[in-house]
């Protein structure tokens, strides 16, 4: 069968709340978590071939086989029996090792585009659970917007209504490998967790000055414990004009701030670039990975 190729939008996601429970019995920590998607998007595309082939621009330096999108190509062939005729590219806009979703988003965005391929229904149950099969933050992105979820951060909970403002990432040059900001969380006092619900109101009345003071990681102690560069990229968006509140993504490294003005976040972005860091004005967007013919 002959497909049209496809391009697929994977967008990257900050944490507006992230609480951290106790490492259970099964190595995992239960987190509550409180995500929405941005405009800062990697692209992947699909298109026919004779066989499977991956390609990533810039090169990751990792084999095919430890890449989540290829690893997704090959779930979704195997779950639902077909062949994989298709050529898949990756285009990182998205830094790794910042705690911004990129690799589970693009693992989503071929189950997307797959699925689109082989007619598919993206409401099929059997697409969330190789998402999940793949990594945690993978299922968010099948639907993205903002939604609180559950479990290791798998379990979609509810949506919530997305918000439409400016935001800045900000990311310092060290990543922070996550096996080891959460030992580092194990290691530290544990304090008491911020209460979502205050979020999730503001979400739900649109007010982006309460969803900003608001924002909550369990995580960011124990991050920037590991990359003391966190602290500086934190006090660079601080003071930025406009800033309305500013937190850490996931285990970091990136932090963000959300403004009202996207002439503010722009020029947060252009200091914090001047600063040493990477840095991306962008905004909130109310979607996960959506498909388009090329």
């Amino acid at each position: 069968m002959t497909y049209a190729a496809l391009r697929i939008s994977a967008p990257a996601k900050v944490n507006l709340h992230l609480a951290v429970g106790p490492l259970g019995a099964d190595g995992y920590h239960p987190v509550e978590t409180v995500m929405h998607t941005l405009a800062l998007a990697d692209e992947v595309t699909i298109r026919p071939a004779a066989d499977l082939t991956f390609t990533c621009t810039p090169d990751l330096d990792l084999p095919s086989g430890s890449n989540l999108a290829y690893r997704a190509a090959q779930a979704m062939a195997q779950r639902f029996g077909r062949e994989l005729g298709v050529a898949i590219s990756v285009e990182k806009r998205i830094p790794t090792g910042a705690g911004l979703g990129g690799a589970s988003a693009d693992a989503a965005a071929v189950i997307v585009g797959l699925a689109e391929l082989w007619g598919i229904d993206h409401g099929q149950p059997a697409l969330r659970e190789v998402a999940r099969a793949l990594g945690v933050d993978a299922p968010f992105f099948l639907t993205g917007g903002a939604a609180r979820l559950t479990g290791r951060g798998d379990i979609l909970a509810y949506p919530l209504p997305p918000l439409d403002a400016p935001v800045t990432v900000v990311r310092p040059v060290d990543p922070v490998p996550t096996a080891a900001a959460y030992r580092a969380f194990d290691a530290l006092p544990r304090a008491a967790a911020s209460d979502p619900d205050v979020l999730e109101a503001a979400l739900r009345t649109g007010d982006t000055r309460a969803v900003a003071g608001a924002l909550y990681n369990a995580m960011t102690p124990s991050s920037l414990g590991l990359v003391p560069a966190i602290g500086d990229a934190l006090a660079v968006v601080r003071s930025a004009a406009g800033v309305l509140g500013v937190e850490m993504s996931g285990s970091g490294s990136a932090v963000f701030g959300i403004f009202t003005d996207p002439h503010d976040a722009l020029l947060c972005a252009s200091a914090a670039n001047g600063a040493g860091f990477w840095a991306s004005a962008t905004r909130f967007s109310p979607s996960g990975c959506v498909a388009k013919p090329l």
